[in-house]
């Protein structure tokens, strides 16, 4: 066991190698279950949202992006690209950069309006509906269900030791720290929760997160729409993905 900081729970110790990994049977049926089952009812928003980002903006439908997978190995993530064709993405490092290093709440930089996001982008990010092309990460076996949101190499640079144990499962379109107050968490308590994800990963917990998410994403919606505010660091309380019955104990 160890302590990455006086803020931080205790973590056993894993093999960050991957090579003692071995993906449980249930939760690789329901990642392949879920996915074809998903692509089939929503293929027609899957078609509607191609023709909208081809017609509203300049450039593909889909957008890809390196990112960093279970053992640190990187694969490409796929995405409906939501950011104009021209947009730096050195901004969006450098935010998310700060962030880390402050420990401040990982707020998003559209959180206030941003210029690169394309008509109604901003609808699609806040629906995760950008992030439906996932689906096929998931059929490819490089991405769960549920999991750890992959980073980008340059956050992962940033990482300590034990940060780096989030890497210990598939990356997933949906998780732990999303359904546990998302952008209103630190990076510490981020990384807590994937790491107790990780630790505890069980079919009850998997599913638990499932089901929460959809009103997470209406939660999200809703906040969206609110003038923009300072979010207060949630630096004195633990988060809520530490909670006994989210956890099944």
């Amino acid at each position: 066991m160890q302590v990455n900081s006086a803020t931080r729970i205790p973590h056993m110790q894993t093999d960050t190698t991957g090579s003692n990994y071995h993906r449980p049977v249930w939760e690789r049926t329901l990642d392949y279950g879920i996915s074809i089952l998903a692509l089939l009812l929503l293929l027609p928003l899957i078609l509607a949202v191609t023709v909208f980002v081809k017609l509203g903006s300049r450039g593909p439908a889909l957008f890809k992006q390196r990112r960093v997978g279970f053992g640190g190995k990187s694969f490409m993530i796929y995405k409906f690209r939501t950011m104009h064709m021209d947009a730096s993405t050195e901004t969006h490092e450098s935010h998310t950069t700060n962030l880390i290093r402050s420990n401040q709440p990982m707020t998003k930089m559209d959180a206030n309006g941003d210029e690169r996001i394309i008509p109604l982008g901003s609808l699609l990010r806040a629906l995760a509906i950008d992030e439906l092309p996932q689906l096929f990460n998931v059929l490819k076996g490089e991405m769960s269900i549920v999991g750890p949101r992959p980073c980008l190499p340059s956050e992962f640079e940033e990482y300590s030791k034990t940060d780096k144990k989030r890497i210990d499962t598939l990356p997933g379109l949906t998780g732990f720290w999303q359904v546990s107050g998302k952008n209103q968490l630190t990076f510490e308590q981020m990384i807590d929760c994937d790491i107790q994800y990780v630790l505890r990963k069980n079919c009850h917990l998997y599913i638990y997160i499932i089901l929460k998410t959809p009103l997470v994403l209406i939660q999200q919606v809703a906040e969206s729409r609110k003038p923009p505010n300072n979010i207060t660091a949630m630096q004195n309380s633990s988060p809520r993905c530490f909670e006994k019955k989210a956890m099944g104990q």
